[in-house]
């Protein structure tokens, strides 16, 4: 880990990174937990994922609060396998592992959205669960509904010693502001919320739009369904030790720690960043797209020019331009530099034969996307692939926007 900084307490910082929204497929058992995520990604083989392959120090694996998955966990640890730490997070190898869970909430008289809780260790999520058992549908599952207030989750994350992350804000399904209400604040109190996870089609930036958004710190995170999407997105942090304590510190720019930059996708390479047709997912990747999320009653019904229809999703890019309190963006000061990363798998020429040899020469993605030379990456994947390396570092590749659920793509040979 790279040096950072010293804090007042001359405490040595270091530089950090970090994925914290990673789903479990399944139990070691075969049960199934998030359905639609990859079967191999069981709470073990995505530690050895981020570990040996990524070269991240920090994730946080979502759906912990299964009993299966805790039983998993318990086995491990017993196993002397992984082990936790003093101050909050379990460690295998050269990665901490933080304990979280996604969950639904729905106010009345608002859309669904989404939220993340971090526990500090299996005890606490033990008891989280616990406590949660009876509010949800199906514990066993990921992301479900829990029929309670968000505020009261929010409260009861707090009082286990948690964090609490509003997740993937702008996406235009289960969110706070894509589906769910114009201001966070009518549904979760401001206070309880630790740290606010952008999604994949919005940046820093687009984030600036919003006033509400200024205190909060940003994080960039994967929301991995598979093993090879872990830290697809990421966030560097200065942190002094790889503990849930200092995370949590970091989150709250306590004592010199904080998160240093979001690596995120280019909002364009998101799922959702424009509109698109609902029926045939053709992106209206034009100004044109504002008239389609505007349209009122009175008006001419806008028709997609691929097939005609008249329903379309509606792209991050407009929604947060619909629900703006600011004309231009203002980035807080704390906030640190969005780096608009392309992850090695958008890029063309990296397919799994050419991934497996960089792996194998530069040990993980990590040490490719910040440290290899293009010298160094022409010895082993030959010039045409280096150079589209060294420009995704830079953002110096053209890009077709994404959405209707499809991501964007690097395009060559313009």
């Amino acid at each position: 880990m790279e040096n950072a900084a010293r804090s007042g307490q001359h405490e040595e910082l270091h530089t950090m990174y970090g994925d914290f929204h990673i789903h479990i497929g399944s139990t070691s058992e075969g049960q199934p937990v998030k359905i639609s995520a990859s079967r191999n990604l069981t709470f073990e083989a995505i530690a050895h994922e981020a570990s040996e392959h990524k070269g991240v120090h920090l994730i946080g694996i979502i759906d912990a609060h299964a009993p299966g998955v805790l039983r998993d966990i318990a086995t491990l640890l017993d196993k002397g396998e992984m082990e936790e730490l003093q101050d909050g997070g379990i460690r295998y190898k050269n990665t901490t592992i933080f304990l979280g869970t996604e969950l639904e909430i729905r106010e009345e008289g608002y859309g669904i959205a989404h939220v993340l809780c971090y526990l500090p260790n299996i005890h606490a999520m033990e008891r989280f669960s616990n406590w949660l058992s009876p509010h949800v549908t199906n514990m066993s599952l990921s992301s479900q509904r829990v029929y309670l207030p968000g505020r009261a989750l929010q409260e009861e994350t707090a009082a286990y010693g948690g964090l609490f992350v509003p997740a993937h804000v702008f996406t235009p399904f289960k969110s706070i502001y894509g589906n769910c209400a114009d201001r966070m604040a009518d549904v979760l109190d401001l206070e309880i919320i630790d740290a606010v996870e952008l999604g994949l089609s919005a940046d820093t930036e687009m984030a600036g739009c919003i006033s509400e958004l200024d205190r909060f710190t940003l994080l960039t995170n994967s929301d991995a369904h598979s093993l090879s999407k872990i830290a697809r997105e990421y966030n560097a942090l200065a942190m002094a030790s790889p503990t849930f304590k200092e995370w949590a510190m970091a989150l709250r720019r306590e004592a010199g720690r904080g998160v240093t930059a979001n690596y995120g996708l280019n909002p364009r390479l998101g799922k959702y960043h424009r509109t698109s047709c609902a029926k045939c997912g053709h992106v209206v990747d034009s100004t044109a797209s504002v008239e389609i999320t505007d349209t009122h009653a009175n008006q001419v019904q806008p028709r997609c020019p691929e097939c005609g229809s008249t329903k379309f999703i509606r792209g991050v890019s407009e929604r947060i331009r619909s629900i703006a309190d600011r004309e231009q963006s203002e980035i807080p000061a704390h906030r640190p530099p969005y780096c608009m990363q392309i992850p090695l798998e958008f890029i063309p020429g990296v397919g799994k034969r050419t991934l497996a040899k960089l792996l194998e020469h530069f040990g993980t993605e990590m040490n490719v996307l910040h440290h290899a030379t293009e010298e160094e990456l022409k010895q082993v994947v030959g010039q045409a692939t280096a150079e589209l390396i060294v420009l995704a570092r830079s953002v110096q590749l053209s890009l077709q926007s994404g959405g209707g659920g499809t991501y964007g793509k690097v395009i060559t040979g313009e």
